[in-house]
Parts: structure tokens; C-alpha cells; sequence
């Protein structure tokens, strides 16, 4: 501010500062929570028995003194009105002797060049100074202890082998190319294994336990032969009797044994109305046969039948025994062997015309032949008949 110059009028740009006394008081801040008041709780519900008479609320029991701070607490004596005195301890027993230590290993020796030689007075080793004796321990009021065994002190390690100096060497020729590879080997074939060994002759296997039976090896040849038989026997067997049967050819002889054969016109006609049933009966027949036989006795024999392939003789025979039951009123039929393979024969009592008769199939692969006997017994009328068919039969076999 420069002199003459008036003093600024003070008003409310200035700042004026009021005594300590008269600073005006201010007002207490707002309180402000961020929840809503809160209602003063309802009066609790007496429970159900509950009486209605308040007890009266306990005092609080009265808060402890404040603890004083640690450093103006009354220090304590841990040893107050202990008895200290005896406690004199005997002296520690002395150290044990200590193991030296093992001597360093010698440097190793310097691989690379050698050094120049150097021109200078030999070093002048110092005796080592005496080691001062040392002093004898205090001797113990009580006996001392053995002292420790000393450990095995292992020896200093050796020395590595120093390896010779490099040799330096003139460039030689150049090295030649190794040669190739060997081919790799074949690999090698698998060993037959050898089988296992049996037991020594003359073991015996424990008690309890049976001996383990050896395998047997399988033979090809012998199942190959048995398969062949099969093959080829069974066929032979079932071909040969229908080869040696078929093709048969039948004629009526004028003369068999004792009998005769009949030419008249009675004997014609019904050996005529024989072969038409026959025929009708057997019709994939290829021929078929009729005839009247008779002797001077009086013994009459019919016979008739066919000739053609036949696949099951046996069931023909007694299909034909079955055929001619209600004819001849035959009664049950016996069988008879007749020794051929593939011929089967059959016979049963009858009667026709008010007399006893035998009749008596024989069948074939080739043929059939059926006759009528009277006044023959059964076994004499199946013999006849074999004899009248080797005479009337034949084959190509013959």
C-alpha cells in the first residue's frame, strides 16, 4: 500500500476472527441411519399356567477392578523362602580326547606343459615349533567314566591317475570310409519242444491219488480205414443181396419132385383169375405167374406170384399175408429163416373148401411166390416152397 493511499472499508469480503468466547455455537449434526425406526417391542404373552406376577429382576453382579498395568504391579520372588544352599555341583567330567583329522591327500600333479625352469635358492623349511604340553585334568572326586572307543578312521582316498599329456602329430592320410553294415541275420526258427518226461519206471503215484493216463496219440490211418469201411460197407452190404436178386425171370416147369402140373381147362382157368390178382395186387409187377400142381396121393399145391424190383422184401411178405387172411381165414403167421440175405418168408394155417390149408410167402428183391398146400403139414409146406422156387426162379447170376 502506498502513503496516502486510504485503507480498504472492511465489510463482508474481509475475514474477521472472533475471540474463543464468542465463537457461536453450532448446531448438533442431524442423526441419520439407513433403516427405518424400529417400534418399541410388545409386551410379551403370558404361556399357557404361567403366573401372572413379575419375579423380581436379579442385580448384576458388581464389575471387577480395572487390572493395573503391568509396570505398576509389586515385582514377585520366585525363590522367596526357598532353601538354596547345597546345591554344589561336582565339576564336569573332562572333554574326551578328540581323533585327529586325517592328513590331506598330495596335490595333484600339473597336466599341461612344463614350466620354465627358474633359477633360485632352494626353500629353507622351518622347523615346526614344539606343542606346548598340555595341562593335566583336575582328578575327580568320583570314578571318571571309560572313555568312548575311537571310530575306524577311514583311508586318505587315492589318487586319481593323471593322464599324459596330449602328443601333438603331424596330419596323416586321410582315414578310409567304414565299410557297410553286415545284412541283418535271418531269424532264428523256433525249436521243436521236446514233450514232457514221464515218470521213472516203477513209481508209484501217492495214496489217494490215480496215476494221470498218458494221451494217446491219434492215428489218421486207422479212422481213415474205418471211414472208407463205412463208406463202402455199408453200401456192399444192402447191394450185394439186391445185385445178386435182380433182374429174375419165372417159368412153370411141367414137373417138380412128385408134383405135376395140371393142363386142364378147370386148372387153366383158375391159374387165368390167379395171375389177374396177382397183377392187381402187384401192380409195378414186371411178370407174373400162375400154376396147379397135384400128385397121384391126391396133394394139391397152387402157386402164383410176379417178378419186378422190390426195395423192402420184408414188409411185401407180410403185406401179402395180410392180402390173403380173409380169403383163407389164416391165423397168426410164422416166420421161417431161409438162410438167404434179403429173402424173407412167411406161413399160416388156413382152410378153403372145407379143408386145412398151409399158405406160404417167400419175397425177394426180385420176386414174389405164393402157395396154397393141403394135406401138408407147415414146415414141410415152407420146405416145398423153397424147392418149387429154385426150379421156377431164376436170376441173371446164373
Amino acid at each position: 500500500m502506498f502513503p496516502g493511499d486510504e485503507p480498504p472499508a472492511v465489510g463482508p469480503q474481509g475475514t474477521r476472527m472472533f475471540p474463543r468466547d464468542e465463537l457461536p455455537a453450532e448446531p448438533p449434526a442431524p442423526r441419520w441411519s439407513g433403516s427405518a425406526a424400529v417400534p418399541p417391542p410388545k409386551p410379551r404373552k403370558r404361556a399357557w399356567g404361567e403366573s401372572a406376577e413379575i419375579p423380581p429382576v436379579p442385580a448384576p453382579p458388581p464389575a471387577p477392578p480395572p487390572e493395573q498395568p503391568a509396570e505398576h504391579r509389586t515385582p514377585v520372588d520366585p525363590w522367596a523362602g526357598a532353601d538354596t544352599g547345597g546345591w554344589d555341583l561336582p565339576p564336569p567330567p573332562p572333554p574326551s580326547p578328540t581323533l585327529p583329522y586325517p592328513a590331506a591327500p598330495p596335490p595333484r600333479p600339473y597336466s599341461g606343459p612344463p614350466a620354465p625352469p627358474v633359477h633360485s635358492a632352494p626353500p629353507v623349511h622351518s622347523p615346526a615349533p614344539p606343542e606346548p604340553p598340555r595341562p593335566a585334568p583336575p582328578r575327580a572326586a568320583y570314578p571318571a567314566a571309560p572313555p568312548p572307543s575311537a571310530y575306524p578312521v577311514s583311508p586318505p582316498p587315492a589318487a586319481y591317475p593323471v593322464s599324459p599329456p596330449p602328443v601333438s602329430r603331424a596330419p596323416g592320410p586321410a582315414r578310409p570310409a567304414p565299410p557297410p553294415p553286415p545284412p541283418p541275420a535271418p531269424p532264428r526258427q523256433r525249436r521243436a519242444t521236446a514233450p514232457p518226461a514221464g515218470p521213472p519206471p516203477g513209481q508209484q503215484a501217492p495214496r489217494g491219488y490215480a496215476p494221470r493216463p498218458a494221451r494217446k496219440r491219434r492215428r489218421w490211418p486207422w479212422f481213415l480205414l474205418l471211414m472208407l469201411a463205412c463208406c463202402c460197407g455199408c453200401p456192399a452190404y444192402y447191394g450185394v443181396p439186391m445185385a445178386s436178386q435182380y433182374p429174375a425171370e419165372a417159368s412153370l416147369p411141367a414137373e417138380v419132385a412128385d408134383l405135376r402140373l395140371r393142363d386142364d381147362n378147370t386148372s387153366k382157368a383158375a391159374a387165368k383169375q390167379l395171375e389177374a390178382d396177382v397183377r392187381k395186387a402187384h401192380w409195378l409187377a414186371e411178370k407174373t405167374f400162375a400154376g396147379v400142381y397135384a400128385t397121384p396121393a391126391g396133394k394139391r399145391v397152387t402157386i402164383f406170384g410176379g417178378t419186378g424190383f422190390r426195395f423192402t422184401p420184408e414188409s411185401d411178405a407180410e403185406d401179402e399175408i395180410t392180402r390173403l387172411t380173409g380169403q383163407y381165414s389164416l391165423g397168426e403167421a410164422q416166420v421161417i429163416d431161409t438162410g438167404v440175405r434179403g429173402r424173407h418168408q412167411r406161413c399160416a394155417v388156413g382152410r378153403a373148401d372145407g379143408q386145412d390149408v398151409v399158405v406160404c410167402t417167400s419175397v425177394d428183391h426180385g420176386s414174389i411166390a405164393t402157395a396154397v398146400f393141403t394135406r401138408l403139414s407147415l414146415d414141410d409146406s415152407a420146405a416145398l416152397l423153397g424147392t418149387l422156387r429154385e426150379q421156377m426162379v431164376t436170376t441173371n447170376q446164373k
